[in-house]
């Protein structure tokens, strides 16, 4: 299938939270990179990112002095990408446009369009981990990738062709240093890379007329194929060193002979990145999702990108293998991923403990892989996961003033953690990336077939093969289940409408059973005022007949509380339940329920569910019934996980101990 662009989103709960991300939101992220937060001139000096740029730009190499960690250019990469997408007012936009004006003379300063400031003014002489350098660390190639992505999405969103100049010629100059023998053999040390180059060689391949427009060569089936060598080059290395075992005394050995000195590396010479950056064996013989979750989520949508460009079982059945084990057996119910906080990774199969790490990051990367999936497979329950991660772990990562962030989200705290910014702040770009992105993902389309994938409301104009259909939908969900599509085809014809059915509303938690709920109410259907029964094939209601203009098509989906339990699998679980509504997970806060720690839901009381306008932005909230330390029944008033640390900082719980 393929997604439906330039949608326009008119959402009674998504367009004021757009408002304040492009305005509120943005300009608070670069005011931060620039240090303006800091009222100290001699701090500002230390922590403005931006000038790194100025720095290399007018040849300052090896001064010993770079304004945070080496991948803050991806991540100015990122947000400039997220921004952009977000169509912001000309003022927003002017702003960015001067930021890609120092990227460019920063990137002119060098004959191969090479840029990486941190390398360039504290370690000139190991580009791409040479000669002593730690590729791994540097972070060269994940920040070249996210400036080609930048330069793609910047030029899809404005038409200006500056920074896609900047970002092809980067990619023109790894495609010559890295490949097969005789060249490098160098893939990213953290993933993200491979789809970026993959939408470069997309935009090409599509706009052909573009390459005219640009004063750079444009070769665009090398950035395909270079996409193809990062991800088929894992595991292609020395197999030392073991990262996660610094004790074993074969790396330690390796790591003192080698000290990463070679001019090319080959499989016999260059260093594992190990299972933390999925490098320790070939994609194609992985079982299960493994090592650093954002590498890891950003690698399988890098596969996944790559399935849908060619098709290869060895890709497909990669993809499908890492999202059935990552949802399956990894995923907790808010759609977090990467329960071990050392190293940020994924834990074993069904480690799901209440007080997992969680970062937002791995979150975005797993709901952009389910998002993949679907476009790959044509199959609901993807973008159900998408659901599931965007309400609830993404949500979460920006407060409601916009000017406040998540990294860790765990599901049950003493404290909660929001932070005006952060040491490493890679989380509040890649809430920017997702959310920007979020209109495109609404629908999508087939030659003859029209998919609705979010309730969301807004109108599009989707192109079919013998036919444009104008959609318009109106909804009030998440707080309500029902949803109103309208369609006006450019001539009346026979085509088919699917429609996403979550698997929450057809007593389908999990696709795989991790999770369980109680919910039994059906969903129904009218066309023009009809009900009608409508089959459910592959997580969508398929409703094909003739449309004219104007034709309505009707869903009712149950909103009442549930209660989920995890399969008993989840040790750390067993006993607990969580509560839910729609798509969102509630969690208990401090704030709303005194002597938390010791209260036990009772089951056997009715959740009652209510709209609090004047309440955390407007929310739903879930009033029930629980037990004290001294058996005492007392209410409990439950609000959604999203909107937790708005108001106080302390404790909070998803997961809730049951009275007997």
């Amino acid at each position: 299938m393929t997604k439906v662009q330039r949608v326009t989103v008119q959402d009674s709960f998504w367009s004021p939270q757009f408002e304040r991300w492009r305005t509120t939101t943005a300009n608070d992220v670069l005011d931060k990179f620039e240090a303006k937060n800091l009222t100290s001139a001699s701090e500002q000096a230390k922590n403005n990112v931006f000038a790194n740029f100025d720095d290399v730009a007018k040849g300052k190499k090896g001064t010993g002095h770079h304004a945070g960690l080496p991948w803050f250019d991806g991540l100015i990469y990122e947000t400039i990408r997220g921004i952009g997408d977000l169509h912001p007012d000309p003022q927003l936009i002017a702003r960015l446009d001067n930021y890609i004006d120092r990227i460019e003379a920063a990137q002119k300063a060098d004959p191969n369009g090479y840029l990486n400031t941190y390398t360039e003014l504290m370690e000139p002489t190991h580009r791409w981990g040479d000669n002593g350098g730690f590729l791994r660390w540097q972070h060269d190639v994940y920040n070249a990738g996210m400036l080609v992505e930048a330069g793609v999405h910047y030029y899809q969103a404005t038409g200006k062709t500056k920074l896609l100049e900047v970002a092809t010629r980067f990619a023109n100059h790894m495609t010559e240093l890295m490949g097969p023998t005789p060249r490098r053999n160098i893939v990213p040390a953290h993933a993200g890379p491979e789809e970026a180059m993959l939408k470069l060689y997309w935009l090409y391949k599509q706009q052909p007329d573009l390459k005219t427009k640009l004063n750079v060569p444009v070769r665009e089936q090398a950035y395909y194929e270079l996409a193809r060598f990062w991800i088929e080059s894992r595991g292609a290395n020395a197999g030392y060193p073991l990262w996660l075992s610094w004790g074993n005394e074969k790396s330690e050995k390796w790591i003192k002979e080698q000290q990463y000195k070679t001019d090319k590396p080959t499989a016999q010479t260059r260093p594992s990145w190990g299972d933390y950056a999925q490098d320790s064996i070939s994609v194609f013989k992985q079982t299960t999702i493994e090592g650093h979750a954002v590498r890891a989520t950003l690698l399988a949508t890098g596969i996944t990108a790559m399935a849908l460009e060619n098709h290869a079982p060895a890709y497909v059945q990669t993809a499908t293998k890492l999202w059935d084990n990552m949802v399956g057996r990894r995923m907790f119910v808010t759609g977090g991923v990467g329960a071990i906080h050392n190293d940020e990774k994924f834990g074993p199969d069904y480690f799901l403990p209440t007080d997992a790490y969680l970062e937002t990051c791995a979150a975005v990367g797993a709901g952009f892989f389910s998002q993949r999936m679907n476009e790959l497979t044509g199959d609901g329950k993807y973008m159900d996961e998408f659901e599931r991660v965007l309400y609830n772990n993404v949500l979460t990562g920006v407060s409601l003033s916009g000017t406040q962030y998540t990294y860790q989200n765990p599901l049950n705290a003493h404290k909660h953690a929001r932070w005006n910014w952060h040491s490493c702040p890679c989380c509040p770009p890649m809430f920017l990336k997702m959310v920007s992105a979020l209109p495109d993902f609404i629908y999508a389309s087939t030659a003859d077939k029209v998919f609705v994938n979010l309730f969301v409301g807004s109108t599009a104009n989707v192109t079919l093969a013998k036919n444009t259909v104008a959609l318009t939908q109106e909804t009030n969900y998440p707080w309500d289940g029902k949803v109103t599509l309208s369609l006006h085809p450019d001539k009346a014809a026979a085509f088919a409408v699917h429609l996403r059915i979550p698997g929450w509303a057809r007593g389908q938690e999990n696709p795989y059973g991790l999770y369980r709920s109680s919910l039994t109410s059906p969903v129904t259907f009218r066309v023009n005022g009809q009900f009608v029964n409508v089959p459910i094939t592959d997580g969508y209601a398929v409703i094909k007949r003739r449309w004219k203009k104007g034709d309505r098509i009707e869903i009712s989906l149950p909103m009442e509380p549930r209660l989920i339990t995890a399969t008993e699998q989840v040790k750390d679980l067993k006993g607990l339940v969580a509560i839910a509504s729609g798509p969102i997970v509630y969690c208990l806060e401090n704030v709303d329920n005194q002597q938390l720690d010791s209260l036990k839901l009772d089951a056997t009381a009715s959740l009652i569910l209510n709209h609090q306008a004047t309440l955390l932005n407007g929310v739903n909230v879930i009033s029930g019934m629980a037990r004290d330390a001294q058996s005492r029944q007392v209410p409990i008033k439950a609000i959604p996980y999203y909107a937790v640390g708005n108001r106080e900082g302390e404790g909070y719980k998803v997961w809730l101990p049951k009275s007997q």
